[in-house]
């Protein structure tokens, strides 16, 4: 037991894993949505005063600082940061097998504090030990950095390292939330704790310690993509795993010919989801025979209202933080104080954009906003589908800010950001166009809040949720959007914003770009320009239809109620 947890250790609390968590752009133990959720997910737990306590990995040389060369090169930098700034280092220490050899495991404890008085501790596992030899000292330094290899070390430290922690520092758990497969080796730690003779065949003592595991343990998914869940190769894993338990267990569970890591958490999970009504659809179709459920995700409200807005929300709504459902009352706002906030938010974006990129963009032209990961599906050059176009629409009249980073491997990615670069080169006295470089939580809330509108324009189904277009509709900002996601529920055309295409899967990119510029050209510019009244309406309806119900606090209440009290 340590001290410092007492107040965390008196009651059954829900154990939430997750690879990264996105608290704070000056803590990098995240790489982008899927870390930002699990960190809105725990503040609203903290907010609700739910009794959650979240493991993830300590990751001191974090995702990676981006930098953009002048020829729109991505250059990835270590962005090396003192976790002692944040949080307490606890004495306790356990160990995980590796290669028959003993690692050893700490641990780093910070606390989200709510308003509320509610509180949530945060455990971030480590391995840069002394006791450690130097290979395994990196093994929880970088966020999906290095090989199969390196990564199958990280989910052993996270799933069972991070299972003996907990059970070290003295927290009983009554629920397992693995927040996608990365922990899903947590199962078999489980396994080996409620059956500590599991026999090397199959047999009625193992069903029913399976059971007993179901019993305690919540999946979500978040990938509709195939290759984007984490599957290792036996002769690998029977290399790495030398912890206790037979290889065989894991193929009955995990997959004969390859360990899936999302199988083995279906196979092991009483309640498993999706993120968005569509992806769970999606999730089915991908896993037949499990029964697979839909919670929409959501944003936590208070972090991602920039501080104009949050004024007035206050103003009208007091106490709007802890309940969001309140915005929906959005037509108390009068129609000029929203406008006023708005702009003050866009003048921020664009003093900022203008002070790090002397771009020299104006806080009058309507401002397009595009910022997530940068990879092929995400089609971030849907927009350039024809330029000469895109200029006879927009010279004079738009703006456009880029923001994000590929992964270190996705070259996609990277010649994604090449090509906008060339683009923004090539048209830059017709139309202004920025790539703000080491896209984070900061730079994100200056964008969802100071753009006029969110383009999103992925290739469907591919789009699990999304929770960007979230943020932006918490600050006035209509999204303008291709039918996959969270949009699917959110959008109602002409009034929370646009859809770009057709609802239906299609990944014909010269009818998503003729849909694109049809609207953009006819609808949503002469609106903006000639519109004051009209544009504002979709401001409120974006407040008061999307974000009302589109955040953590709503999907927290349905995680309670469907999830960890079955």
């Amino acid at each position: 037991m340590v001290e410092v947890l007492n107040e965390f250790i008196e009651e059954p609390r829900i154990a939430y894993f997750s690879m990264e968590i996105g608290v704070k752009s000056d803590m990098p133990t995240y790489s982008g949505g899927l870390g930002v959720l699990a960190g809105d997910t725990i503040k609203s737990a903290a907010d609700l005063k739910l009794p959650m306590v979240a493991v993830t990995h300590l990751t001191k040389k974090g995702y990676f600082k981006q930098e953009i060369d002048p020829f729109g090169r991505q250059i990835e930098k270590p962005e090396e940061w003192n976790p002692k700034q944040f949080m307490k280092q606890l004495r306790p220490k356990v160990t995980v097998n590796i290669e028959n050899r003993e690692v050893m495991v700490g641990a780093w404890l910070y606390v989200v504090n709510s308003e509320t008085g509610g509180k949530v501790p945060i455990i971030f596992l480590d391995t840069d030990l002394n006791e450690n030899n130097p290979g395994d000292r990196t093994i929880t330094q970088f966020l999906y950095g290095g090989d199969s290899a390196y990564r199958f070390k990280q989910e052993m430290v996270l799933g069972i390292g991070g299972t003996r922690m907990l059970e070290e520092l003295g927290f009983q758990i009554k629920k397992f939330h693995m927040n996608e497969g990365h922990s899903s080796l947590l199962t078999v730690e489980l396994l080996r704790l409620f059956k500590k003779d599991i026999e090397e065949v199959w047999d009625e003592r193992l069903v029913w310690n399976a059971d007993k595991v179901r019993s305690l343990c919540v999946f979500t998914t978040h990938t509709p993509v195939e290759a984007g869940h984490d599957k290792f190769n036996y002769d690998l894993v029977s290399r790495l795993f030398t912890e206790p338990i037979p290889i065989n267990v894991l193929k009955e569970f995990g997959g004969k010919d390859m360990l899936n890591m999302t199988m083995l958490a279906l196979n092991l999970s009483n309640y498993v989801n999706g993120v968005a009504k569509k992806h769970g659809e999606v999730s089915k179709h991908m896993f037949p025979g499990y029964e697979i459920h839909a919670i929409t995700n959501g944003v936590h409200s208070y972090t991602w209202t920039c501080d104009a807005m949050k004024r007035i929300f206050n103003k009208y709504f007091p106490g709007w933080a802890n309940e969001p459902a309140m915005l929906v009352r959005v037509e108390r706002i009068p129609e000029q104080e929203l406008w006023d906030a708005h702009m003050e938010a866009k003048r921020h974006l664009i003093d900022y954009i203008n002070r790090e990129t002397k771009a020299g963009m104006n806080y009058d032209i309507f401002t397009i906003g595009f910022a997530r990961r940068a990879t092929a599906y995400k089609r971030a050059d849907l927009l350039f589908k024809d330029v000469d176009r895109l200029i006879k629409i927009g010279e004079g009249k738009i703006q456009i800010v880029y923001g994000g980073k590929a992964h270190p491997r996705d070259e996609h990615g990277k010649q994604l950001i090449q090509k906008i670069h060339e683009i923004k080169e090539n048209i830059k006295n017709r139309i202004k166009i920025v790539y703000i470089q080491n896209y984070n939580m900061d730079i994100a809330l200056k964008l969802v809040s100071g753009v006029d509108v969110w383009l999103n324009n992925p290739l469907r189904p591919l789009e699990a949720s999304g929770t960007s277009g979230m943020k932006a509709s918490h600050n006035g900002v209509p999204n303008f959007s291709v039918l996959d996601g969270w949009w699917i529920e959110g959008h109602i055309e002409g009034h929370t914003g646009w859809s770009i295409g057709p609802l239906d899967v299609s990944a014909d990119p010269d009818k998503d770009a003729e849909d694109l510029y049809s609207k953009l050209e006819n609808i949503i510019l002469p609106l903006f320009y000639n519109n004051k009244r009209g544009w504002i309406k979709v401001m409120q309806d974006a407040i008061g239809k999307n974000a009302y119900f589109f955040n953590s606090h709503r999907m927290m209440r349905r995680y309670v109620t469907e999830a960890y009290i079955r």
